[in-house]
This record gives C-alpha cells, structure tokens and sequence, in this order.
C-alpha cells in the first residue's frame, strides 16, 4: 500500500468517526508513523509503505478514531515557535495561551512564576524569549513536571528553569516580578459540554476546579500580593464569561483596573493586574 492510498483510506475512517478536519489530522499522522515533517508528504506519498510504517499508521488513526488528540499521539504540539513535549498528564497547550505569553513578553521581566505549568510551555517560552530571566514553574502533578523538565532540557532551558511540586503558592519562597497562569477555569456543569478529545484524554484537574470554575482565581488572587514585586505583572488565561468575576477578585486585594485583552475571536482570554508601588523597585531584592 502506497502512502497517498492508506492517506485516503484513513480519511474516510477519520470522517466516519465524526473528526472535523480529517484530511489534515490523517496528514499529520502519516507524517508521524513516516517520521518525515508535514509538508513532506506530498513527496512520498507514492511511496509504498514499510509493514512497520503502515502498522504505526493505523494504530494512530485507530486511536484517533477513538477521539485521542493527535498532539499525545504524536507526543508533541509546536506552541509559539517552539515545540513541546505531549502526554496524557498535561494540558495540549493551546493557540489562545500564546496570547497570554505575548503579554508577558512586552515588558521585561528578570523573575517569573508559572502556577500550573503543566507541559511548561508558558514558563519555556517566556524564558527562551528573555534571555536574562529565570523561572519557576509549579504543579500538583509530579508527572506533569517531569514533562515539564524534559521540555526544558530539549529547549536548552534546564539551567534558566525550576521546577517545584506545589499547590498553588504553597511552598513557593521569594517574589517576582511576573506572575503567569492558566489554570483550571471550566465549572462543573459545563464538563460534559466538552469535546471528547478534551473531556476523555486531559487531564481533569487541569480543566475544571469543580464548581463555579473560579476557586483557582480565588487562590491565586489571595496569594499574589506576597508573591510580586512592586510594578510586577498577575497574568492569567481566564474562560470567555469570567473577566467580571476574576477582576472583582483581584481589586479585592488591591490590584487596581485589571486589564482584559480578547483573543482573535473577540473573546475575553487574558487578564493583567500590576502590583502598586514603584515599577523601579521592580527587580529589588
């Protein structure tokens, strides 16, 4: 079997399992079983296929069928330039979080936290575009740090990043002058809303708190004031209807104005609350 023919069998076994976009997943699957990049393809398409090739081929179409995301197939997800390392124990970082990382990028910064690294995208990306700053990034999940540590020392970024088992602030010593999240904001009546490539394979604690979806918002709120710096930055990825709520948060403890930039489709995604006092003592022991 050549690869254009097992390209085109895949696609009908895609679409019949109700994948949108399976034309582009079956590309990106083929390219994986082949080991070749995406946009080769098309020059090896009329090859036939090695037994193993085609054997690897299947079981991932197989298991993208079963709606498993194709980034834990693959075992990677290219996020703002770089690419990380995927597993079932961490969020598939996400376009819309790069808008997060853009924000934290238009100021300086010389000591970040990032509270529920996950895969450590934003913590990694931050850094490989700051060259002087150093990092710190926390999660409840062992496994998902050791994914974290390894996507730092594929980036050269070992020695610039840490990375601490923590809840929260719990255990985080210091201060920084940029603080950074995405954390679980989905409530718990909306769960079952979700695709089945994120409700069935991500991890559920990095999805949803439970309840309302804001307890994250609430921890992270009470605990940032002791954890910034004078002029330093809060930035956090909020839900599409949570910019009211997470903001009355934050100027009840003394962030004033909070800022909300919207994603490319009009929607709420980022807050940005500063810290009073003097952006020049920012960086102060």
């Amino acid at each position: 079997m050549t690869g254009a023919e097992a390209l085109r069998r895949a696609v009908r076994t895609l679409s019949d399992a109700g994948i949108e976009g399976a034309a582009r997943d079956a590309r990106r699957l083929l390219a994986h079983a082949l080991g070749v990049a995406a946009d080769r393809i098309t020059l090896v398409a009329g090859d036939e296929l090695a037994p193993a090739e085609e054997a690897a081929f299947l079981e991932a179409v197989t298991a993208r069928a079963a709606r498993q995301p194709v980034s834990q197939i693959t075992g990677r997800r290219d996020f703002y330039g770089l690419t990380f390392r995927v597993t079932p124990d961490t969020l598939d970082p996400r376009p819309e979080t790069e808008l997060l990382v853009a924000a934290a990028l238009e100021r300086p910064f010389v000591r970040m936290l990032d509270l529920g690294t996950g895969t450590g995208c934003i913590l990694l990306t931050c850094l490989h575009n700051m060259p002087f700053a150093t990092g710190v990034g926390t999660d409840v999940s062992q496994a998902a740090l050791d994914v974290a540590a390894g996507n730092a020392r594929a980036l050269d970024l070992a020695g610039r990043a840490r990375f601490r088992r923590s809840d929260w602030f719990t255990g985080v010593p210091g201060r920084f002058d940029l603080i950074a999240s995405n954390p679980p904001y989905i409530a718990e009546a909306e769960m079952a809303d979700l695709a089945p490539e994120v409700r069935d394979w991500e991890p559920r604690g990095a999805l949803t708190p439970g309840g309302d979806g804001l307890d994250a918002y609430r921890a992270i709120a009470a605990g940032a004031p002791a954890r910034l710096m004078a002029g330093g930055r809060l930035l956090l990825e909020i839900g599409p209807s949570q910019d009211a709520a997470v903001s009355a948060l934050l100027v009840a403890q003394g962030f004033p104005a909070p800022e909300i930039r919207r994603d490319l489709d009009g929607r709420d995604r980022v807050v940005i609350a500063t810290m009073p006092g003097d952006p020049d003592t920012c960086g102060a022991a």
